[in-house]
């Protein structure tokens, strides 16, 4: 199946108070190929129709009369029933406090205010990636025995990350907090590769990152770094702590796939 006919058959629910952004991102949408799309305008009416509609997307404004993406998407992953829903935000929000905690939750993306055709069409494919499940194949592993240890402090994060590799067909990985329970973990048991956040409590990425690599038993294990930090100053210092590869957030499985194959082939 072609992305243009797979995008057609995305169901999306556009959660948008204002009629006349409505149209525009509908335009868009239409305009990459999208054919069905519903609407709401209120985080109470988003929440009573997933309880019995399962969107392939929902595409969210930040602000809504009745709340924020921030409070509807915390509350889409407290229902065991919803916790794995994509979803996307579209906004003109600039400030990162804002948008941490939609990165740490595992949206598929965040596009500003206006927005292109190109990056809502890649947010489009990132949905197909989730929904598809394409198995990663990899020169030297069974990517179906890759032991994976997973570490953030973000328990919806971990879960959005635990769905891209599992749609890759990498079995269910072992999840850490911290820096300081990964290490507990990396003391018992063996790992094929680390996916692990920046910014942590206790011990962070890079102290992570420095502790693996100054060990004689695990030194040689692969590092994913995912970080939401924009600076380049900063991503360079990530960089020089020995990481194998670093994923922006939010973490796209297209993305994930290339440095999949980067990191283990």
């Amino acid at each position: 199946m072609s992305d243009l006919t797979a995008i057609a058959n995305l169901s999306i629910l556009l959660v948008e108070p204002s009629e006349v952004q409505q149209k525009i991102i509908i335009k868009s949408l239409v305009e990459s190929g999208v054919k069905q799309v519903e609407t709401a305008s209120t985080q109470e009416q988003v929440l009573s129709m997933l309880e019995g509609y399962h969107p392939d997307l929902v595409i969210s404004s930040m602000y809504l009369s009745d709340g924020t993406a921030d409070s509807l998407l915390q509350k889409i992953r407290s229902n065991p029933a919803t916790e794995h829903q994509p979803f996307m935000l579209i906004s003109s929000e600039r400030n990162k406090k804002y948008l941490e905690q939609l990165r740490q939750s595992g949206v598929l993306a965040i596009l500003p205010k206006p927005f292109s055709a190109k990056a809502i069409t890649r947010a489009l494919k990132a949905t197909l990636d989730i929904i598809s499940e394409e198995e990663v194949e990899l020169d030297h592993f069974d990517v179906t025995l890759l032991r994976v240890l997973v570490v953030d402090d973000s328990r919806f994060a971990r879960k959005h990350i635990i769905r891209v590799l599992a749609g890759m067909g990498i079995p269910e990985p072992v999840e850490a907090e911290n820096g300081k329970e990964a290490i507990a973990h990396l003391s018992e048991q063996s790992f094929d590769l680390i996916v692990t956040d920046y910014n942590m409590p206790e011990m962070d990425g890079r102290e992570l990152t420095e502790t693996v690599r100054g060990s004689n038993a695990y030194s040689h294990i692969p590092i994913l770094m995912v970080s939401s930090e924009a600076n380049d100053t900063h991503l360079a210092n990530i960089a020089q702590a020995g990481v194998d590869a670093i994923c922006d957030k939010p973490f796209e499985p297209a993305t994930v796939r290339e440095l999949l194959y980067k990191i283990m082939s």
